[in-house]
């Protein structure tokens, strides 16, 4: 029974990180599609190759912090984390798929974990100190960073460029838009993958077959395999979202935006803080909209985003519970 909890479990791991590439399509290639600089597919393509690429680039940082720094390790059974994932895909699902919002799965997979993990040891198993400052503190600060960030990018850009044409300046930047979207599916992914690898080495761990948290060689490639498996196939719809329904960007826009994310996401990566690349993401293209005034970001979209983040957590963990509870009923 045990064997079968952990295969289940792994394989529902996979699931949540094909999800997870396959939703964060919209993120790292919704700059460049926007602009038209690249066709769709060959956007998808770009960031699937960049997205594998990206093991070789950082640590394990967020995978510890998610392994370990959500909830006790002695808590992170098969069933615990088949509770965690279920309700994090179930509640992602709905909003991402249903509704073409741009869900972040790092505030479903830490309201999955927190849910399922009360549900099965109580408050005590949550460890508060280590979210706040790792995962709450960078989750709410990081869209307003981005923000600044890509004005600022953005509003360096026009200051060199200012003699250009705009003619000449969509022709240069369409170009570095492929370099930049290219970092960017890099760090996304980094920081992605590397939670779904947390999810498993702490699992391997719990069941004696590793003594301590080290993430394997194989853990980290099945992770960026499904990832990148899931950026190939892409969330058109919630490209639709993140192209066109928040701003209409330029080409040098695009390229600011895709940088900016590409920087937070790198640096918090490093730190090991599992910042949400959706709120990266449209913290960046809003940034890139405003430099042409407060009138060119459509808030509507942004409030409905916004109440989709605020409810991703507590329903996620609310879902979570209520499937533990199921689970233990049958086992």
């Amino acid at each position: 029974m045990l064997s079968l909890i952990l295969l289940s479990a792994l394989a529902l791991a996979l699931v949540f990180s094909f999800w997870t590439g396959f939703t964060d399509a919209a993120y790292a290639t919704s700059g460049i599609i926007a602009t038209r600089a690249m066709k769709p597919i060959h956007a998808i393509a770009l960031s699937s190759v960049a997205s594998f690429i990206g093991m070789t680039m950082f640590g394990s940082a967020v995978a510890k912090t998610i392994g370990t720094g959500i909830i006790s390790q002695n808590i992170t059974s098969g069933e615990v984390i088949i509770a965690a994932l279920g309700g994090a895909l179930v509640f992602d699902m709905i909003f991402s798929w249903i509704f073409s919002l741009p869900i972040s799965e790092t505030h479903v997979l830490i309201g999955g974990l927190i849910g399922a993990g009360g549900a099965a040891g109580g408050a005590d198993v949550v460890q508060l100190e280590g979210i706040i400052k790792k995962v709450i503190l960078p989750l709410i600060t990081s869209p307003f960073i981005a923000i600044i960030i890509t004005v600022l990018i953005t509003a360096l850009v026009i200051r060199i460029f200012r003699d250009y044409s705009s003619s000449k300046m969509n022709k240069y930047f369409k170009r570095l838009q492929i370099v930049s979207t290219f970092l960017f599916s890099i760090t996304d992914a980094t920081n992605d993958a590397q939670k779904v690898m947390g999810i498993i080495t702490v699992l391997l761990m719990y069941y004696g077959h590793l003594a301590e948290f080290s993430v394997p060689l194989w853990v980290a490639l099945i992770s960026y395999v499904t990832i990148s498996m899931g950026t190939l196939f892409g969330g058109w719809r919630i490209v639709k979202t993140m192209a066109k329904r928040i701003t209409l960007i330029k080409p040098y826009q695009g390229f600011c935006s895709d940088l900016g994310s590409s920087i937070m996401l790198g640096v918090a990566a490093s730190m090991g803080m599992p910042v949400s690349s959706t709120h990266v993401a449209n913290g960046t293209i809003i940034g890139a909209g405003l430099t042409r005034g407060v009138k060119a970001v459509k808030w509507k979209t942004i409030r409905n985003i916004i109440w989709a983040w605020i409810l991703s957590a507590p329903l996620s963990a609310i879902f979570s519970f209520l499937i533990y509870k199921g689970i233990e009923l049958v086992i």
